[in-house]
């Protein structure tokens, strides 16, 4: 690794540089935090190595520089006048270890190797994440029904287009897949796709994400910080969700899609914005502007272009496909088959979940059975399917004359129920089996009356 040294103790700086060479890395050795500033702005470096108090420029002001310059720079920071609070002040501006002198040159040896390798597979997987995303291409979206083919070629039609999307569809139908599509067809392509999900329901958390603040601008703001926005800069920005977005925020978003430009928190003057905006939604939106949940003028703003996901139960002839398609993902290279029983129960099953849901149950069903032969059905659906919770209507065939959302209501509690007790009321679980995000697990528990009396 590139190393930038700092301490104004000459013996230090000489022979922990002289064994870090040894160990194989380059050194940059400095006397103040003013000199090292210097070389970070001349060039990168994969490390900073700096005492806490030197002459000129602190070390905890070097970190904050040096993280603004190089957000992924491994710091280590050192020190003969060791506090806890000095320590926590320097992990929560991003140091990765503190110190105290006097300490063993091979100590430092021995921690910049490891986190010289997590730095480096970091950087591999991010690399290999660019270049998926690059070869990402329309024919590589699972499902051959008239309903898909018909989405695949509205995105197809509205990819190059500079003109804001709303994506609706339920939750695990895929819609982040579609954001990604988009941006990857689009001219922007080679520019930046940040996505930020819209249900923090904290105001300023969420404003801080999406603009950024200014140093001052409240209680802990040491240093500048780029919000989301700025982020996307020349790409595209995908607000996941906007529909748990906060009013209030609503209408600096509306500013930002009027001007093209956004204020970082505390700032005294705007920052243009280059960007293309892209929105989903698991609600009709129309149904928060008459509620006033969600602003008017808005809707109309991102609604420009709308694409609608169809869930996968009316999706005709896609499950067998996406079966297939998983089960050629996860089986790690072995031949699968599944029992034409268990394809039946999964084609007539209505996977509230949806696409995400269906994932897991395939990830299960080869955990469970991977090994046995042909997958059955209870490999993939367990056992939750075959028995209703006390209280659910048994009603023999011709006499339900309830209306279609009651049914679908009542199938979805009963199957919530049973994948609940299925999994001794472990919510992580539950939810991964549902294909939904805890937080719309706890939606839908409050909705239909199903959470404890602590609200869990």
């Amino acid at each position: 690794m590139k190393i930038l040294l700092a301490d104004d103790e000459r013996g230090i700086r000489l022979t922990l540089a002289e064994d870090l060479e040894d160990a194989g890395h380059q050194v940059v050795a400095v006397e103040d935090g003013d000199l090292a500033m210097r070389e970070i702005k001349k060039q990168k470096f994969d490390c900073l190595i700096s005492d806490v108090v030197m002459p000129k420029v602190d070390g905890m002001s070097l970190l904050r520089f040096a993280r603004e310059h190089v957000p992924d720079i491994i710091s280590i920071m050192i020190t003969g006048n060791a506090t806890v609070e000095r320590a926590l002040e320097a992990m929560k501006l991003g140091a990765k270890d503190f110190v105290e002198k006097p300490f063993n040159n091979e100590k430092i040896v021995l921690l910049l190797n490891g986190y010289g390798e997590s730095q480096q597979t970091g950087r591999k997987y991010q690399k290999l994440v660019e270049e998926v995303k690059t070869d990402f291409k329309i024919s590589q979206m699972v499902g051959n029904s008239p309903q898909m083919k018909r989405l695949y070629q509205d995105i197809q039609t509205v990819a190059e287009s500079e003109f804001s999307v709303l994506i609706q569809g339920e939750n695990g139908t895929g819609k982040e897949v579609i954001a990604t599509t988009l941006h990857q067809l689009s001219p922007r392509q080679a520019g930046p796709l940040i996505k930020v999900a819209c249900h923090i329901s904290n105001v300023n958390l969420l404003e801080d994400e999406l603009f950024g603040h200014e140093p001052g601008s409240f209680t802990g703001a040491t240093s500048r910080r780029i919000g989301r926005f700025e982020q996307a800069q020349g790409g595209t920005i995908y607000l996941d969700d906007i529909d748990d977005m906060p009013i209030d925020t609503q209408a600096k978003l509306l500013r930002v899609l009027q001007e093209r430009e956004i204020e970082r928190l505390g700032a005294d003057h705007p920052v243009k914005v280059d960007i293309r905006v892209i929105a989903s939604t698991k609600v009709d939106l129309r149904v928060g502007v008459r509620e006033g949940k969600f602003r008017e003028d808005l809707y109309h703003r991102i609604n420009v272009i709308d694409l609608h996901v169809p869930p996968l139960r009316d999706r005709d002839g896609d499950i067998p496909v996406l079966v297939q398609h998983f089960l050629q993902r996860y089986s790690g290279g072995k031949e699968v088959t599944v029992e034409p029983e268990a394809m039946a129960a999964l084609a007539g099953y209505r996977w509230p979940g949806n696409v995400r849901e269906l994932q897991h149950a395939v990830q299960r069903a080869i955990a469970f059975g991977g090994h046995q032969g042909p997958l059955r059905k209870d490999h993939f659906l367990r056992d939750f399917s075959n028995a209703l919770p006390e209280g659910t209507p048994a009603l023999s065939p011709g006499d339900d004359r309830r209306a279609l959302k009651e049914v679908v209501a009542t199938a979805e509690k009963a199957h919530i129920q049973n994948v609940l007790t299925m999994t001794k009321g472990k919510i992580e679980e539950a939810a991964q089996i549902l294909g939904i995000s805890r937080k719309n697990l706890w939606e839908k528990r409050k909705q239909y009356g199903l959470l404890d009396g602590d609200g869990e």
